[in-house]
Parts: structure tokens; C-alpha cells; sequence
């Protein structure tokens, strides 16, 4: 290939995704990446959240435009149903990260995606978050994920490219193994 030709796997540039690799092998502190967001909330089940910059390779990034999420809860939830309501996020978090991941590292290895598609769902009772009964977590108790992958690859490889989305996802991680959260409250002024 010639220096400067652009190679595109599954819509990633490989040549700078190699690049990118080598900067932060060299310059390891350019890994280092913050992202935040400041959410209001709306009244009952429905809250705000605009994401506008991060931190990361060494600078503040503006993004191309600032991001709303409204968050609600459905009317059985006692929201008004305007927005998808946090844990649904957490799932198209979970989904989008994870399949993320799978397509960047196919692309580093070479393997072309035509389609990805999948399926995800989780199991949450009510009765921990409405204090009913402590036994019972907040959480999810199970969270399950079925991919649809179309790529010329034999079945063998495409089990392969179902793991890489799970090994590399930062959400995936984030979620398995959990992640300290510190919290902390003021008063408004």
C-alpha cells in the first residue's frame, strides 16, 4: 500500500486506527480519556442530560454539536413516557459499546462486516428499587444479548467476532466487573 492511501474496513479508517495504536504505545498518557455530562432533572421520572465535550489524548474536544438525552419512565412507571427510561439506556449503552468494539477490532484484523443486528434484554424486580424487599438488588439480575452478524467468514470466525465486542467494550467492563462511583451532594443555591 502507499504511504498516505486510505484503507477503510467497516468504516474505520485502519490506517489511523494503527496509527492510534502506535501514538498511545508511545505516548501511553494520550490513553487517558474523561467523559462527562451535566443532567437536569425535569419533574417526576424525567431528567435531561447533555453531553457537549470530553478530555482525552491531551486536550479538551468539543463534540460536532451538543447531545440531549431526555430519560422518562412509562406511564405504568409512573412517567410520562417521553424518553426511554434509564436502564433501557444502559442497555443501548451495553449493545452500541460492545458492537462498537466488535467492528473496530474485525477491521484491525481484516475481516469485512456487511451487517450487525442484535437483540438485548434484561430482567430487573421492582421490589429491590421500591424497597419492598433488601434481599432484592436495584439492579439487573440478568442482562442477555444475541448478535446477527452477515460477513463472508465461516461460522468458527463469526463466534470469534461475537467475542471481541464482550473482550474490549468499556461498557461491557464497566458493567461485569463494576466500577466505583462516588457521590456526593450540595445544596443549590
Amino acid at each position: 500500500m502507499q504511504a498516505g492511501q486510505k484503507k477503510v474496513t467497516n468504516g474505520v479508517d485502519v490506517n489511523r486506527l494503527f496509527q492510534t495504536i502506535e501514538d498511545v504505545k508511545a505516548r501511553p498518557e494520550l490513553a487517558k480519556f474523561n467523559f462527562h455530562i451535566s443532567n437536569r432533572w425535569n419533574g417526576g421520572g424525567q431528567n435531561q442530560s447533555e453531553v457537549k465535550s470530553f478530555y482525552g489524548a491531551g486536550q479538551e474536544w468539543q463534540h460536532a454539536q451538543r447531545f440531549t438525552l431526555i430519560a422518562d419512565e412509562a406511564e405504568v412507571l409512573l412517567g410520562t413516557d417521553r424518553g426511554p427510561n434509564p436502564v433501557e439506556y444502559l442497555l443501548h449503552a451495553l449493545a452500541s459499546c460492545i458492537t462498537s468494539s466488535m467492528i473496530y477490532h474485525a477491521a484491525a484484523k481484516g475481516i469485512a462486516i456487511q451487517a450487525v443486528e442484535s437483540t438485548i434484554e434484561g430482567d430487573i424486580d421492582l421490589r429491590g428499587f421500591l424497597g419492598i424487599d433488601p434481599s432484592v438488588r436495584n439492579g439487573y439480575q440478568q442482562i442477555r444479548m444475541k448478535f446477527r452478524i452477515k460477513a463472508d467468514a465461516p461460522d468458527e470466525q463469526i463466534q470469534e467476532l461475537g467475542r471481541l465486542g464482550p473482550r474490549f467494550s468499556p461498557v461491557f467492563d464497566s458493567v461485569t466487573n463494576g466500577v466505583p462511583v462516588k457521590v456526593s451532594a450540595e445544596r443549590m443555591v
